[in-house]
């Protein structure tokens, strides 16, 4: 049995999974249902792939920010510019904070029977990490773009880009979420 397992003993097979907002997902795959247990499990490994990509994303890009304040054309940089950067490192920061700070929740309460909480409060956590690392790339794509395109462009092709982010990140999922749940109310109406 895996540490993240053992951190967690439920008192009994049927126990609720508190703010667990996956129901019914496995029956209609196919798959036999899931129980409470099997359910925080799975949502936990999940988050920690999840985990796994945006950290690195947000590390490389965190420390690529950081090194642009020691290059010779950073001196050279207008007031709004600079101003882009400082928000622009902050929210890189504020991202590697919110991404990174499942794996310290997980360290300091495991063995502690959370789990629920765990998985509930580093899903919210990740969600914040990505709105913060989405409006990074944006003020990174901004700050570099002011330097490339003359004029406007730069601020119409970041605000494309934003745009798809947004609907990738977040109107995509949502619609296929509604989706979903329309699909099952469908089946229970008919049932």
């Amino acid at each position: 049995m895996s540490t993240t397992e053992q951190s967690v003993e439920f008192a009994g097979e049927a126990s609720a999974c508190r703010g667990c907002q996956d129901t019914g997902g496995a029956e209609l795959g196919g798959e036999p249902p899931e129980n409470a247990r099997q359910r925080v499990n799975r949502r936990w490994n999940e988050i920690l792939q999840e985990t796994r990509v945006a950290q690195t994303g947000v590390q490389i890009l965190f420390g690529f920010l950081l090194s642009v304040a020691f290059t010779p054309l950073f001196r050279e940089l207008d007031t709004f510019d600079r101003v882009v950067y400082v928000l622009t490192v902050v929210l890189g920061a504020s991202a590697t904070g919110s991404l990174i700070a499942p794996v310290s929740i997980h360290r300091f309460l495991s063995g502690q029977r959370m789990k629920d909480e765990v998985v509930e409060a580093a899903s919210r956590l990740m969600i914040f990490g990505m709105v913060l690392l989405a409006l990074t790339i944006g003020c990174t794509l901004l700050l570099i773009l002011r330097l490339v395109v003359p004029g406007v462009l730069a601020e119409v092709l970041v605000g494309t880009v934003m745009l798809w982010f947004g609907f990738c990140w977040y109107v995509l999922p949502m619609r296929l979420r509604r989706r979903a749940a329309a699909r099952r109310t469908g089946e229970l109406d008919d049932a």
